[in-house]
């Protein structure tokens, strides 16, 4: 039966009901420590996602699976299976019943979160799909690829609406600009890519990385887009003027994936050297959370900013929620002009899946980190 093509919309408002853009002029939180450590893949977590109302995160593995999680007990609401490789990316649709995961076996499926069932697959990327993007509306889907290519999906008419040339290189992640048909790219060609969603197009390109970027992520208000890369560079640029601010340098270790919290005043990324970094955009000053004994692939802070939630690479066991602590080492700043280091770092865009250098025998784990209440 074919279906008719959703429309993008002209007018799209913020939903009043999502936990986005949270007015706070309390200071930013920096001070976490680890409590809690949920032992879900037996391969490494590639991804974790919070649900968009309910206190809920899926984690991802290399192990093909995603796990729906309760908080703050850690408890496995649903499993999903139905990939034939590991699971790069997921994200939640903006009502919360749906998720979107993407697949080193080429596809994008859609699941049904009332009963874990895959309701859709689409097909058309030649190699790994990196990364996959809702749009706000809930009619669409965006996916990045190593095949150079990012694809919009029509969930309604469930076909390929459109497929975005320009890339030279991987497409590693892809991110709708916050109620809006705008996209953007990230890809190993050392670059940011601007697109209209409606016409397939390019808008814009940024440049300024001098190696493969990782990730990008807009703020939750969307003024701000920051940037993260093999080298482990940083990037902050403005979105408005499609301008850079500011780059920091807390190499050599490779920028996995970065993402704000809720206010947009603090940027966490997650290191290939297992450390978490947060960057107070205020002050200029980046926190140190020690705790993954190797690489950390992923990064994600809670609504309210209390817990801030890794999954990574290692496998780990015993009491780690008294002999792990997240320290806060506030022993770096950042300045404008900050020169890039030229070094060599892990390249996200090559042409081995990630799988093939990262797998383990051990438990992965996602950490959960909660903040230090200071007496007062």
């Amino acid at each position: 039966m074919d279906y008719d093509d959703s429309e993008f919309p002209v007018d799209i408002k913020p939903d009043p009901s999502q936990n986005l853009c949270k007015e706070n002029l309390g200071p930013s939180k920096f001070d976490y420590k680890l409590n809690n450590i949920f032992r879900l893949h037996e391969l490494p977590v590639s991804c974790i996602a919070m649900h968009p109302r309910k206190e809920i995160l899926v984690s991802c593995g290399e192990d093909r699976l995603w796990k729906l999680v309760g908080l703050p007990e850690g408890i496995v609401l649903l499993t999903g299976l139905g990939h034939t490789d590991w699971i790069s990316d997921c994200c939640f649709h903006p009502s919360g019943n749906k998720l979107a995961t993407s697949s080193g076996d080429t596809t994008v499926k859609l699941w049904d979160l009332c009963k874990g069932d895959c309701i859709l697959t689409f097909e058309g990327h030649n190699h790994a799909v990196w990364s996959c993007t809702w749009h706000s509306c809930g009619d669409f889907v965006a996916s990045s690829s190593l095949d150079k290519t990012s694809k919009i999906w029509d969930v309604n008419s469930e076909r390929c609406r459109c497929t975005l040339y320009g890339h030279t290189d991987s497409v590693n992640s892809i991110e709708f600009f916050p109620f809006s048909n705008t996209l953007l790219t990230a890809s190993a060609d050392k670059s940011l890519s601007i697109w209209d969603a409606r016409t397939g197009k390019c808008e814009h390109s940024l440049y300024g990385h001098m190696h493969s970027i990782n990730d990008a992520i807009f703020t939750p208000r969307g003024h701000i887009i920051a940037s993260c890369d093999a080298c482990g560079v940083i990037k902050l640029w403005d979105f408005r003027q499609l301008l850079p601010v500011v780059s920091i340098d807390i190499g050599p270790s490779p920028g996995n994936e970065v993402n704000f919290d809720s206010t947009g005043r603090v940027l966490a990324q997650a290191s290939g050297n297992g450390v978490i970094h947060l960057l107070d955009l205020k002050s200029g000053q980046i926190h140190k959370l020690m705790g993954h004994e190797s690489e950390a692939h992923t990064v994600v802070f809670s609504h309210d900013g209390e817990s801030l939630f890794s999954g990574g690479s290692d496998g780990t066991c015993g009491c780690l929620e008294n002999a792990l602590a997240w320290s806060k080492e506030a022993t770096l700043g950042f300045r404008p002009g900050w020169a890039q280091k030229p070094v060599v770092g892990a390249v996200r865009g090559a042409e081995e899946f990630p799988a093939a250098g990262r797998m383990s025998s051990e438990s992965a784990v996602c950490k959960l980190f909660s903040v230090v209440q200071k007496p007062s």
